[in-house]
């Protein structure tokens, strides 16, 4: 089911099915790409209760071993709608008798969109309803729409260099990559996304803006994301930009989420918020 918030400057629609964000626009001008299955059939999936791959797609607990795919499940699953007003919607995701296979945790997952002025601010509400500890991971992957990508550019105002961790089939291996900034900014193009995404686990930006010509087009700022996935494929017309707290696997992991690195570990009852704040 599509619901659709406003005000007088933004409009946003999002499917209650993986309380995925698919239409965001400014003045009709649309920001996220329309989807074309030649690229990719996704527009803004959240990633829980993992973010990337697991090694060999599982994990194990004390209760035993699990298979969980690439970003979790929550984009499959059909989200609650529990507010709704004109600027802002609320979806909730509770675990139930088939997300317990996979992930034997209870949990309760929000995802909430609200819209002031020209800013569309993301929040996600995480909190265990289980008896003992539940790890996990949440990320979000929005597809933002451009046109010819050597026009755009991302601005990093507190980093002059970044290190990106290189990824060998969907997994980490020690390789990094460190870049160079120019007036702190990172030209876009296909070539660094020939092997998969760029991935900083580090960087000290936490409010980045995408540049159109030099000129801003969008403005983030990430609370509790540290992580940060910048992808797209070969010229398909959208640039992802994907905050993240946690990641992939590392190669040589042992498999034991718990030690799993980047984790979030939340204890019985405990509730931790991630936000996203778009300008446009």
């Amino acid at each position: 089911m599509l619901q659709t918030i406003s005000n007088h400057i933004l409009s946003a629609t999002i499917n209650s099915k993986g309380a995925e964000l698919v239409q965001l626009s400014k003045n009709n001008q649309d920001y996220i790409w329309e989807i074309d299955e030649k690229y990719w059939n996704k527009t803004s999936p959240i990633l829980f209760p993992i973010v990337g791959r697991l090694k060999s797609d599982e994990y194990h607990n004390n209760e035993g071993t699990f298979k969980l795919p690439r970003h979790g499940f929550a984009r499959d699953y059909e989200f609650e709608i529990i507010e709704k007003t004109e600027n802002k919607v609320v979806f909730q995701l509770i675990s139930n008798a088939t997300t317990f296979i996979n992930y034997p945790y209870h949990f309760q997952l929000k995802l909430s969109y609200e819209i002031i002025e020209n800013q569309i601010t993301l929040t996600y509400e995480t909190k265990n309803l289980s008896q003992y500890q539940m790890p996990y991971s949440i990320g979000a992957h929005p597809a933002f729409k451009i046109e010819n990508i050597k026009d755009y550019s991302l601005e990093f105002p507190n980093d002059n260099e970044l290190t990106f961790h290189s990824l060998e089939n969907e997994l980490y291996s020690k390789k990094t990559n460190t870049i160079s900034l120019d007036q702190n900014k990172l030209p876009l193009n296909y070539n660094h996304f020939k092997v998969d995404a760029l991935v900083l686990k580090e960087f000290h930006s936490n409010e980045f803006s995408l540049l159109k010509n030099n000129n801003l087009y969008l403005k983030f700022k990430l609370t509790n994301f540290p992580h940060l996935g910048i992808w797209t494929k070969e010229n398909a017309p959208f640039i992802c930009i994907e905050p993240w707290n946690g990641y992939a696997d590392n190669f040589d992991t042992n498999g034991n989420i718990f030690n799993k690195s980047g984790i979030t570990i939340l204890n019985p009852n405990e509730i931790k918020e991630n936000k996203i704040e778009i300008t446009l």
